[in-house]
């Protein structure tokens, strides 16, 4: 098995992309990452989607997209794990590199969901849950994710109020990203009194469909020393899967996937959760949040909403464990399918010491983890320099 790491990222802002193709917006941000790793060709392409076929008519993208960008002939394929594409691409082409049958490969993720509005789009993200027993009962993600935090609230006995410094957070470090989506600063205490979108998530609690792409190229580290001058290194790659459905869990609140590929990635890496410098969480709602951080070995059992106290101190740029750090998935929107691969190009960013005033100081590990659905899939990589 080779060293592999990432020697190139690029990116386009997050947000409504009215007059742009899912083959531009894809474009853009691949030819940023090929000018950042100074290659213009690669062995294979991963094309992180989830919803190109049920929100942008779109389904073959592995040969659009890389006739589009000059790959032609290229071996080039489309992964999908709903919202956590993203990290199952990287975690493809980390084996590519790894197991020796490519020597360069290019990571792309790219998602159009604004081209669906109200009803249709939630229609089509409900691909991601379960069309026999959920979808087909009126369940959607914000549905269900209420569900979890009501859940949560009374076993833990805490209120909607102890969720805030998470958004607080993400939007103060949003603020700071100009390839956010959102840039407004929350002001504490309005958290609770936002809109109601499925009771107790509201319109500040969970994070913005938004349109995007991102891109990595990957390279054996061996290599990679001589290629550019800070090259990243994937110390570890994890994928697990929990049951489907809620109502199948053994444990409602326990994320078992993300607990199990975080340790697993902890293992490969030789490192604990202490070792961590910054967390990409997936913020898609804050009760991800706060069971991620329980589930990774952040937090004790029903004390994960604690770390966003104080305004969310803990969690800030100078806190205990840094989260969100360009403003995550709340600030920054969650571009479905591109989703885990903007997280690794941030998380090269600090580590690399180019996050500018998002920059945490002294970084050199990283850990993002990418969820599909409620945590049904967890996918976990850990970086260094």
């Amino acid at each position: 098995m080779q060293n592999v790491s990432i020697i190139g990222i690029g990116r386009i802002p997050v947000g409504e992309h009215w007059d742009s193709s899912l083959r531009e917006l894809a474009a853009a941000a691949v030819q940023e990452a090929f000018t950042d790793a100074g290659i213009q060709e690669v062995d294979a392409v991963y094309i992180a989607n989830a919803y190109g076929t049920s929100v942008s008519s779109q389904s073959h993208l592995g040969a659009l997209i890389a006739d589009f960008i000059g790959l032609r002939g290229v071996e080039t394929f489309t992964i999908e794990a709903a919202d956590a594409s993203g990290g199952a691409a990287l975690r493809a082409g980390y084996l590519a590199v790894a197991s020796g049958m490519a020597q360069r490969v290019l990571v792309l993720g790219v998602e159009k969901l604004t081209d669906a509005v109200a009803g249709s789009r939630v229609q089509g993200r409900n691909v991601s849950l379960d069309a026999d027993h959920e979808a087909i009962h009126g369940a959607t993600l914000p549905a269900l994710a209420a569900l979890l935090m009501r859940r949560y609230m009374y076993e833990y006995g805490v209120d909607l109020s102890a969720f805030e410094g998470f958004s607080l957070n993400a939007h103060t470090n949003g603020k700071l990203n100009q390839y956010a989506m959102y840039r407004n600063t929350l002001r504490p205490g309005t958290f609770a009194k936002a809109p109601m979108v499925a009771e107790p998530v509201n319109l500040f609690d969970m994070a913005p469909d938004a349109d995007g792409a991102a891109a990595l190229v990957l390279a054996p580290s061996e290599q990679a020393v001589d290629m550019v001058s800070t090259p990243v290194r994937i110390l570890g790659s994890a994928v697990s899967t929990d049951a489907f459905m809620l109502q199948d869990r053994e444990d409602l609140l326990y994320l078992q996937a993300a607990h199990d590929s975080a340790l697993k990635a902890y293992r490969q890496a030789g490192i604990a959760a202490s070792d961590v410098d910054v967390f990409e969480v997936h913020d898609a709602f804050t009760i991800l949040s706060a069971l991620t951080l329980e589930a990774t070995g952040f937090a004790e059992r029903g004390q994960g909403w604690a770390l966003a106290s104080e305004q969310g101190q803990p969690i800030s740029l100078n806190g205990t464990i840094p989260i969100s750090t360009f403003g995550g998935l709340k600030s920054r929107g969650n571009p479905a399918g591109a989703t885990g691969i903007y997280q690794a190009v941030e998380a090269c960013l600090q580590l690399r010491r180019e996050a500018g005033p998002n920059q945490v100081k002294g970084a050199t590990t990283a850990l993002i983890q990418n969820l599909g659905g409620l945590g049904s899939t967890a996918i976990t990589h850990i970086l260094r320099v």
